[in-house]
């Protein structure tokens, strides 16, 4: 049975995947995205940076529900920022940090999986009520109405029943209805992560490394190219979230043949475009950084075997 306290080290190896794949959320250069190159949307790089900070210690609290964690992490990104700058990601990494803290020995996506269907499986009508409250206090943009159990309303359903009758229109509610299948399959995916990329640099101020913000990108387009990004589809309709997939697709393909993305000029203007007309992929930046958390955490799994097997026992 695992102790105490290698359940709270499991749950802080968690958070600090967190904090790492909402680092590189900004920390590389994802067209329509803030990032530290290119701020936009009347945001910056680091408010983000501020969020995720803030959002973390509810997001990886012990003990709390996941409609619980989602609402205490809302609020306090908006103390900290003011506005909306990862309702997604708290939607799809709550789930998450209760699967790892109720199942920490889940080290394979395989048995990860399985321990985010019996979390999902126990959402409740409570878990929906504070859910909608954080949906409601954040806003997002484009967010509409919905003929059933809309989030302005109290909700009838528990959380995953809720999601499930967005999940049509919504990338992120689909996730709920699911099992996560979308997000799984695109954070495990070939190629596998570069060795170390979970890792922080030793100098905290350093940019990633180019692997790293190789196989970053690689994940953005992937999901940028597979699916019309939800908000985009709520701010802009269908046809503007169909272009930008066909662009997405075709520098898909050059990152697949090996170019180095940021080297293009094209990549860039891209970039400067989406902003230029208000186009946010943000449901593609949110199952990025998801998907960097489920990597980073199987990943984090295998490190003390490793430092096993190098005979480390720390300092």
């Amino acid at each position: 049975m695992m102790t105490t306290n290698a359940r709270q080290a499991a749950i802080e190896r968690a958070r600090a995947c967190f904090l790492r794949a909402c680092w590189l959320d900004v920390a590389v250069r994802k067209p329509g995205n803030v990032s530290q190159a290119s701020p936009g949307h009347g945001m910056q790089a680091s408010m983000f940076i501020a969020s995720a900070e803030a959002a973390a210690g509810a997001l990886f609290e012990p003990g709390l529900r996941v409609g619980a964690r989602i609402e205490a992490a809302v609020a306090a990104t908006w103390a900290v920022a003011g506005c909306n700058t990862n309702l997604g990601i708290l939607l799809l990494c709550a789930p998450i940090a209760l699967a790892v803290e109720q199942h920490p020995q889940a080290a394979t996506p395989a048995a990860l999986r399985a321990a985010m269907a019996s979390v999902l499986a126990a959402l409740d009508i409570d878990d929906a009520r504070a859910a909608y409250r954080a949906i409601a206090q954040a806003h997002p943009g484009g967010l509409g109405t919905a003929p059933a159990e809309d989030v302005r309303d109290a909700p009838s359903v528990n959380l995953r029943a809720a999601m499930a009758l967005a999940a049509d229109r919504d990338l992120i509610a689909r996730q709920y209805r699911d099992g996560f299948a979308d997000l799984f399959a695109l954070a495990f995916q070939q190629p596998v992560q570069p060795a170390g990329w979970g890792e922080a640099p030793a100098d905290a101020g350093a940019p990633p490394d180019t692997a790293t913000v190789a196989f970053v990108q690689r994940l953005y387009l992937a999901c940028l190219s597979a699916f019309p990004d939800s908000h985009i589809v709520r701010k802009h309709g269908e046809r503007v979230a169909q272009t930008v997939m066909t662009a997405a697709q075709a520098w898909q393909e050059r990152a697949g043949a090996g170019v180095a993305l940021d080297a293009e000029p094209g990549f860039a203007a891209w970039d400067l475009s989406l902003k230029a007309a208000g186009v946010n992929p943000g449901t593609s930046a949110d199952f990025t950084v998801a998907a960097l958390l489920l990597s980073g955490w199987i990943r984090s799994c295998a490190a003390p075997a490793r430092e096993a097997a190098n005979g480390w026992h720390g300092s």
